[in-house]
């Protein structure tokens, strides 16, 4: 493939526009074609990122056969039925984390994309920019000795309107589908799949939770504590302790750009990672690297592990009480 990859995008709320804008600082990509079901929607977005398509159908868009792959940004209930679509119609996909609502639904979707041979990744972003590059290195450096616990927290205040997509259960809301998977996916990178785990929440009226603390436990001791909250505004770091010494993701901890290193009680170096446009550039080169390289998953983020976070989840869910009628 000698030419730009073409990109397509379904769903053009806030999130599409941080990608539109970044995809645009890409040498490899081009923004070929949007998808709303709002006509004007779609146009706007259309001109604003100078995308040469746009269409008022998610199944029109799917159906272009120009179009290389498709970032699914729409809301959490729709992440399957609009992924399902496009790998269908035989595109490869970019799904917005998470990728679906249940285990059954990433299975399915990493099944379809496998038997056509279609690239499928999950949109963790945080996966590709400088911060986690850096924790990964350093981790694999053995910096801070053999791991003991982490621990990471997420929260904002919601702005309480209990229509709104944080709040409605209809689109998968509440804490820890929303933010709770930052913090869970960062134990999956540094420790691993946890042997045992508990779980408290408060929820909503609505149904679905603000709050959710999480304690994981692994086999040889180690631990992690972790938090999603749509109630308050928390400090929304990450420390990860070793024997050595601790590495401390100054907020907010899923897209960081400085990392501390403490080594025997005493601050050993500090990183200055600052990433280009919103930082989803990187997972933008990412995807475009699998593609040209024609590979269906990304050994960086690779089907295993969105599985892994994904069954994680569903036991947190099934301990707070978390459930979701329109799952697939």
């Amino acid at each position: 493939m000698n030419r730009k990859i073409r990109w397509g995008i379904i769903g053009l709320g806030k999130i599409a526009n941080k990608f539109a804008s970044d995809l645009q600082l890409s040498n490899e990509a081009e923004l070929y074609a949007v998808a709303s079901r709002n006509q004007k929607k779609a146009k706007d977005f259309a001109e604003k990122y100078h995308s040469q398509k746009c269409y008022n159908s998610y199944e029109e868009m799917a159906k272009d056969e120009a179009i290389d792959v498709i970032y699914i940004a729409t809301p959490h209930s729709f992440h399957f039925e609009n992924t399902m679509l496009c790998l269908k119609n035989n595109k490869s996909v970019l799904c917005e984390k998470p990728m679906g609502l249940d285990s059954h639904q990433v299975r399915a979707m990493i099944k379809e994309a496998r038997s056509r041979n279609l690239f499928l990744m999950e949109g963790l972003w945080t996966r590709f920019i400088p911060a986690t590059e850096k924790l990964i290195d350093l981790l694999r450096n053995k910096s801070i000795g053999e791991l003991q616990y982490i621990h990471a927290d997420f929260g904002f205040k919601g702005d309480l309107n209990l229509e709104s997509r944080v709040y409605n259960k209809k689109l998968g809301g509440g804490s820890l589908m929303d933010i709770g998977i930052y913090p869970i996916y960062l134990s999956l990178i540094t420790l691993g799949f946890p042997t045992h785990m508990n779980a408290v929440a408060r929820m909503t009226e609505t149904g679905v939770d603000s709050y959710c603390s999480m304690l994981f436990g692994y086999e040889n001791g180690e631990k992690a504590i972790l938090e999603s909250s749509i109630e308050a505004d928390t400090p929304t770091v990450a420390n990860i302790y070793g024997s050595k010494g601790y590495i401390k993701l100054h907020s907010r901890f899923h897209h960081s750009e400085k990392i501390s290193l403490y080594q025997d009680d005493k601050l050993k170096e500090e990183f200055d990672l600052k990433y280009q446009g919103n930082g989803y550039i990187y997972e933008v080169e990412e995807v475009n690297r699998c593609l040209r390289n024609r590979m269906i998953e990304s050994p960086k983020l690779p089907h295993a592990l969105s599985l892994d976070l994904m069954a994680l989840i569903d036991q947190v869910k099934t301990k707070i009480g978390l459930t979701y009628t329109n799952q697939g």
